[in-house]
């Protein structure tokens, strides 16, 4: 795979007159197009370049090129919903590559080998107060400390990850592959202050002496509905539960006593987790009760599947009308025509030892609404304009604290971009995001019409064994394993050096630059046959026409 390519038609004057036939009207050039994998990632990783890397074996270079764009490599290889797998051309030829498990790989080895990150800038002199230690907070941090700037963390919790460390559960994120990669950014000079909750942010960027500022709070407010209750059994949220799981994994909270039999109200990925969690916590039965049917619930497909295999039920259109002590009240709902679930008037009572509430979650902005400028959407969300600043001159957010999806992925993406726009405020220059090449999908490319790579599978813990704790469900690839993954990477739209286009050409008119260096066409030898671009299995080559002569030019 090759991310150096040459283009040297520019270079030439690309009409004239083929010595023993008519005038070429077109001709190849060799062009690079952006596969759907790195289209599709919301950290803006160059997916295809690490992974050309790591089939290749230089699983250094393939980290440090990975983690140009995202500084924690072996967390989300772990937690990352990877769209990217979703958008893959091979998708249509057999399955997707497995690009969330060469990540993960990637960043389990870097901590073997203890790796660490490189400063590319020289110091700035310019303080940046990052709010927050979540995913976007560490990305931003990560990125301005490599662009030479001090950044110093204030994080209200007693540890750095946020809902990372507080709302995955450790059976998909062990807590000491999440916590070794935060040190890592430690090391590299990033300050992190814990127990520090900012209550005032003009006054903490005075004191500090911060030239800008980013809000990076996660969104750890549990969203309510209004349910009549009664002496009701005990009712708490999603939220506020693995939390607390989270502060009994190091020691310092008390996990939460549900009971034999467990009710999650709610839809979503944290609804899944909650009752996965409560399983792991004793309780013998959980029911996860939601208005809607499977087609449209938020959670994510494998999560179903997994809670599913982990005995937990699924009550489809089903809501909540009332708790009185242990028994809920609960309607049956129909979908109408546009999907919405309206209610039926059949009714039935369920009963419960707690009740979970898993009905989504807003961030807790408060305290910016006594700066100047700073403006709010639904949900409290702080909004910003393009460059990602708030109405307050130099004070910027991100993460989960803006409007819009939100995942760890999408967190880390809006930090680096944050940091970026940031780095030129600070510089006093204007960030224009280079434009994006057109790309690539599966019918353009020319594969062969079998496939012989299966994908590589990683092997999950028995479902049996899962509920007992919380030991990580699935597990990583051996290097073997991974670099065959990564080598069923079809390389959509970029030249990986093949060379069927060096073989094809009946003119001889391709020659070979070397290794990592691609090729070159001799437009004196090309007669604009084609048969290279034909015969280019990834769609790095493309005619382009040819260039009117000019009068009295001599062709």
């Amino acid at each position: 795979m090759n991310t150096h390519l040459h283009d040297m038609s520019p270079l030439i004057d690309m009409t004239r007159r083929h010595a023993t036939g008519p005038v070429r009207r077109a001709h190849p050039v060799y062009v690079d197009l952006l596969p759907p994998c790195n289209n599709a990632c919301p950290a803006g990783e160059d997916i295809q370049a690490w992974l050309g890397l790591a089939q290749a074996g230089r699983y250094r270079q393939a980290w440090e090129t990975l983690v140009r764009d995202n500084p924690l490599p072996a967390v989300h290889g772990r937690v990352c919903y990877h769209p990217c797998e979703n958008a893959c051309n091979r998708a249509e030829l057999d399955a997707p590559v497995g690009v969330h498990a060469v990540e993960r790989f990637l960043g389990d080895l870097a901590t073997a080998e203890g790796w660490t990150f490189e400063i590319d800038a020289d110091p700035s002199s310019k303080r940046v107060l990052v709010i927050g230690a979540g995913p976007s907070g560490l990305s931003a941090a990560y990125q301005l400390t490599r662009m030479g700037h001090t950044v110093e963390i204030h994080e209200a919790g007693p540890l750095a990850g946020g809902m990372m460390h507080f709302g995955i559960p450790a059976y998909r994120l062990p807590r000491a592959d999440l916590m070794r990669e935060i040190q890592r950014i430690e090391a590299m000079g990033v300050k992190i202050v814990l127990n520090h909750r900012v209550e005032d942010v003009e006054s903490e960027m005075t004191l500090g002496q911060f030239d800008a500022a980013f809000i990076a709070i996660g969104a750890d407010v549990s969203k309510h509905v209004d349910i009549p209750a009664r002496d009701a059994v005990r009712v708490l949220d999603a939220v506020s539960m693995l939390h607390d799981v989270g502060l009994h994994d190091v020691g310092t909270g008390e996990a939460p006593l549900l009971g034999r039999r467990v009710i999650v109200y709610g839809g979503g990925n944290t609804a899944m987790d909650a009752a996965r969690t409560a399983r792991r916590l004793g309780a013998e039965e959980a029911l996860i009760v939601y208005r809607r049917d499977r087609a449209h619930m938020p959670a994510h497909g494998f999560e179903a599947d997994e809670a599913l295999e982990e005995g937990i039920k699924i009550k489809w259109l089903t809501t909540i009308k009332e708790i009185v002590g242990p028994n809920l009240t609960v309607e049956m709902m129909a979908l109408d025509a546009e999907g919405r679930p309206q209610p039926t008037g059949q009714f039935e009572t369920l009963t419960a030892d707690a009740v979970v509430l898993a009905l989504g979650q807003a961030t807790d902005s408060g305290f910016l609404r006594r700066v100047p400028g700073v403006a709010f959407g639904a949900d409290g969300a702080v909004v910003v304009d393009a460059n990602m600043m708030t109405g307050y001159p130099g004070l910027f957010a991100g993460g989960d604290a803006i409007a819009g999806e939100k995942s760890v992925t999408i967190s880390v993406g809006h930090g680096k971009k944050a940091a970026r726009h940031i780095d030129a405020w600070l510089r006093e220059v204007h960030y224009e995001a280079s434009p994006k090449a057109p790309i690539v999908t599966f019918e353009m490319l020319h594969l062969p019409v079998y496939s012989d790579a299966d994908p590589s599978l990683q092997r999950t813990l028995e479902a049996a064994r899962r509920i007992s704790g919380f030991d990580e469900v699935l597990s990583g690839l051996d290097a073997k394993a991974a670099r065959y993954e990564a080598q069923r990477c079809l390389s959509c739209g970029n030249c990986f050096e093949c060379d069927n286009c060096f073989a094809a050409c009946p003119e001889t008119a391709i020659l070979r630059l070397g290794p990592t260096h691609g090729y070159r066409i001799d437009l004196d030898l090309c007669t604009g046959c084609a048969v290279c671009v034909e015969q280019c299995p990834c769609h790095a080559m493309a005619m382009v026409p040819e260039r009117p002569v000019a009068a009295g030019a001599v062709p």
